[in-house]
C-alpha cells in the first residue's frame, strides 16, 4: 500500500508542475496582427502584408493586441466594409483601392505610459501591383520594424516594444476571440488536468482495495 501512495504522491506532485506550466503557456505576446475581410467575417491573414498583394475592393486589417498565437488573436473591432471606407474615392484607372482597418487595441494591451489611438479606417490608392504593406505605408505613417522585418508600431503606436512577452493576466483578465470560427476560448491546456486526476483516483482506489485484501487475509 505504501509503494502505490508514494506514487500517487509522486504523480499528482507531477500534475502540480504540469497545471503551472499550462498557466505560464497562458502567457502572449503584444503585437500587431494582420486580418483579411470577407463579407462581414475577418479571418486571420495566411500570408504577410509585404507579400500579400490585395485586389481592388479588399478589405483588410491591422490589430494591436496580447495574444498568445493566432487561435487566441483578436480581430479588428467595428463594422467598416469597403463601402464606407473608400465611399469618397472614386475608381481611377491604372490604380487599385484598398480598405484599411487600423484597431489600436485597448488600454489593457497597451504598453506602459501609453494610451492606444482611436481606431481610424483609411482608403489607400495604390498601383495595381502593390502590395497590403504598401498600402500601410502609404496611409499610416510612421511605421516601424524589428531587424526580423517584424511590424512593431503603425502610425508610430507603441512607441517602443516590438512582439514581446506578456505574463499571463497582466494585459488584463478577458476572454480572447477565436481567428477562426465563433467558439470559445480554447480548453486544450487544461485536458491534462482531469485526466490526471482521474489516474490519481484509480490508485487511490488501488490502495484502499489492497488495504481491504490484506485486512481479509
Amino acid at each position: 500500500m505504501t509503494s502505490v501512495r508514494r506514487a500517487a504522491a509522486v504523480l499528482l506532485a507531477a500534475l502540480l508542475v504540469l497545471a503551472a506550466a499550462a498557466q505560464a503557456q497562458a502567457a502572449g505576446y503584444r503585437y500587431w496582427s494582420f486580418w483579411d475581410r470577407s463579407g462581414d467575417r475577418w479571418t486571420y491573414a495566411t500570408q504577410g502584408p509585404a507579400t500579400e498583394r490585395p485586389d481592388d475592393g479588399a478589405v483588410r486589417g491591422f490589430r494591436f493586441a496580447v495574444s498568445a498565437d493566432s487561435s487566441d488573436a483578436h480581430r479588428p473591432r467595428g463594422t467598416a466594409d469597403f463601402g464606407s471606407v473608400c465611399a469618397k474615392t472614386p475608381a481611377k484607372a491604372g490604380t487599385k483601392r484598398v480598405a484599411l482597418v487600423l484597431d489600436f487595441g485597448t488600454p489593457a494591451d497597451a504598453p506602459a505610459g501609453e494610451t492606444p489611438p482611436a481606431e481610424r479606417t483609411v482608403c489607400a490608392r495604390l498601383s495595381p501591383d502593390a502590395s497590403t504593406a504598401d498600402a500601410l505605408a502609404e496611409a499610416a505613417k510612421p511605421l516601424r520594424y524589428d531587424t526580423n522585418a517584424l511590424l512593431c508600431a503603425v502610425a508610430g503606436y507603441p512607441a517602443r516594444g516590438c512582439g514581446e512577452q506578456v505574463a499571463a493576466g497582466a494585459a488584463g483578465e478577458k476572454k480572447s476571440v477565436k481567428a477562426h470560427g465563433d467558439g470559445g476560448p480554447s480548453l486544450g491546456p487544461s485536458l491534462g488536468l482531469p485526466f490526471g486526476i482521474g489516474v490519481v483516483a484509480v490508485l487511490g482506489g488501488a490502495a484502499f482495495w489492497q488495504a481491504r485484501r490484506r485486512r481479509n487475509a
